[in-house]
């Protein structure tokens, strides 16, 4: 039986001795957030992790969900009591204003639990994560009536949300999209139309399932110019705010997936059902990019979450299975074998796996303090500059951290042998619901394609020189001190590597546009590579100024695995890129 452990102390250093989470105490809600508060809010949401939501996380995998004939979802056993807990904890307003019945504290606070959610059970904090989407695209685009109306009832978690914008026949490409909106007479819409892969699209969980949805009213421009979005609730709400009759909108059948299982993916069908129109008509993919960013930046948590559960899992296996002995010599004598933590191969896949989900959770930390930072402060300067670059890491965040997050899922299944394909050691599970997070929310190669082709070249490429310059910055005014060398020299290295890139791509990608097409991949690792890179260099900072300590010297032997061992993929990813498109692009269709 797989366990879970959440990673609150390494949670409480990352805020406090790297980020500077107290500096931010100018921010609305960060004065409210104690160093007592987040280390109680952290404390708790980890507790709820490992001790409700993680003990029906194999059980949710192997029961699933269960749609009925009259169109009903039912979710695995277990799974009602543990959203009812999450619910009722008051997780779902965590950074919501307190207006609308949240807690208004920092976002950063609320994506450390959504990490903890998804390591503990994908499949299950799924259902929350989503209806937080929701709730952010309602806040910032919806109207004061349609806040009143769905926003409390969300944040209590009465009420879920989703999002739906894929078709049959059109997923990135959403210029295609055939789901019909149709005015009525009390400005209303009626939507008709078919949505596949929603996720939590029809459940038990909640009372009423609150959908956003893109849809094209009639006569509208084709493409993308003439996409709406609106909020179709699965019941109508009356005037009091109780709940109506059912809308049209059901549940056609569920997908059978991978992984996931117990998250509730279903085929949508929308028969004429009432909605109504959230911000500007044919404005509907602005008010939708607001969820969908969100749940880029989750679906990357979502991505360390895997990570870490598969990492702690090989841990513990690894100190107990015995297996040969050492190569220099036995360390277990008294015993038949050694256990296979003494085998180096073994040390250097678990170091691999250490070394990069405390970067990534770093980097994710510091990301969402972006995300604060942009919506919360005064300073026209420092919004932009954090907007700037929350816009340039999304794609990275999403798009590096789940292909890193499934490939360690598969090495620390490695760790298990035959065991770890085996159902019952939960390994296989770790695998399967690793791999949906590089394709939901934009597949990872739409993501470097996002990051190469708008993120990079936006506003003459500010962003990037942004980060840059912070990564210079940083390492300059650290590169004398002796005991930062391991850390400033090798990222300093991957700093040029990631120059060198960006200046061979601006010189060669626009005459021929496939060469940034063919790089993109690398471009996006590249960056996520010296993004880590730079997370490890302000940890060892942070890890000497608490010399001493054993976590913080296990800290720098760590970093240092990464600088030495990983970092240096940098070179390889610039060759890659240097090479161009000719031969990517050389064969005809036909010659495959």
């Amino acid at each position: 039986m797989p366990s879970y452990r959440a990673p609150v102390e390494d949670v409480v250093f990352l805020l406090n001795d790297v980020l500077g989470f107290h500096r931010h105490d100018n921010l609305p809600g960060f004065a409210d957030a104690s160093a007592d508060v987040v280390e109680a809010v952290l404390n708790e949401g980890g507790k709820l992790a490992a001790e409700v939501l993680a003990p029906v996380n194999l059980s949710g995998d192997q029961e699933g969900c269960t749609r009925h004939e009259d169109g009903r979802v039912t979710t695995p056993k277990g799974f009602q009591e543990a959203y009812t807990a999450y619910a009722a904890g008051g997780w779902m307003g965590l950074s919501v204003p307190e207006e609308y019945g949240g807690q208004g504290l920092p976002h950063v606070l609320n994506t450390a639990i959504q990490e903890f959610a998804s390591g503990a059970n994908l499949a299950l904090g799924m259902y929350p994560g989503l209806t937080q989407g929701a709730i952010a695209a309602l806040l910032v685009h919806g109207s004061e009536e349609q806040k009143r109306t769905y926003l409390p009832k969300m944040v209590e978690g009465a009420w879920t949300g989703t999002m739906n914008l894929t078709e049959p026949h059109c997923g990135t490409d959403l210029g295609l999209l055939k789901t019909k909106a149709v005015r009525n007479a009390d400005g209303s819409y009626s939507l008709t139309g078919t949505k596949i892969f929603i996720s939590a699209g029809e459940h038990d969980l909640s009372e009423n399932i609150v959908h956003l949805v893109i849809a094209r009213i009639e006569g509208a421009p084709a493409g993308t110019k003439g996409i709406s979005l609106f909020v179709v609730p699965k019941f109508l709400v009356n005037a009091d705010g109780s709940l109506g009759e059912r809308n049209g909108v059901s549940c056609g059948s569920l997908e059978h997936k991978m992984g996931i299982h117990g998250n509730a993916t279903c085929v949508m069908n929308y028969d004429g059902a009432k909605g109504w129109l959230v911000g500007e008509e044919n404005r509907g993919l602005n008010a939708m990019f607001v969820m969908m960013n969100e749940a880029r930046l989750a679906v990357g948590v979502q991505g360390l979450g895997q990570s870490e559960v598969a990492y702690q899992n090989a841990v513990a296996y690894a100190k107990e299975r015995l297996q040969g002995r050492a190569l220099t010599g036995p360390k277990a004598p008294d015993k038949a074998a050694d256990p296979i933590i003494v085998h180096p191969d073994v040390r250097r896949t678990l170091m691999q796996i250490r070394a990069f989900n405390e970067a990534a959770r770093a980097l994710i930390l510091w990301t969402a303090l972006q995300s604060d930072i942009a919506h919360r402060s005064q300073d026209a300067g420092e919004r932009r500059g954090a907007e700037d670059l929350l816009g340039l890491l999304t794609p990275v965040v999403k798009g590096v951290l789940t292909d890193r997050g499934f490939a360690n899922a598969v090495e620390a299944q490695q760790m298990f042998g035959g065991h770890g394909y085996i159902e019952e050691w939960g390994m296989s599970q770790f695998v399967r619901d690793a791999r949906i997070a590089m394709i939901y929310e934009g597949a990872n190669g739409i993501q470097a394609m996002d990051l190469i082709g708008r993120k990079l070249p936006k506003d003459g490429g500010r962003a990037m020189m942004l980060f840059l310059g912070e990564v210079q910055t940083f390492i300059k005014d650290h590169a004398e001190t002796e005991a930062m060398k391991p850390y400033t020299g090798p990222l300093q290295a991957a700093l040029n590597d990631l120059q060198g890139a960006v200046m061979w791509l601006m010189q060669n990608a626009m005459a021929k546009p496939d060469h940034a097409g063919a790089g993109a991949t690398d471009t996006m690792h590249l960056l996520g590579l010296v993004a880590l890179g730079y997370m490890w260099a302000r940890i060892a900072k942070a890890a000497l100024d608490k010399a001493g300590d054993p976590r913080m010297e296990a800290k720098l032997v760590t970093g240092r695995f990464f600088m030495e061992r990983m970092l240096p993929e940098t070179a390889l990813r610039l060759t890659r890129i240097k090479a161009g498109a000719d031969t990517t692009m050389a064969l005809a269709a036909e010659a495959f």
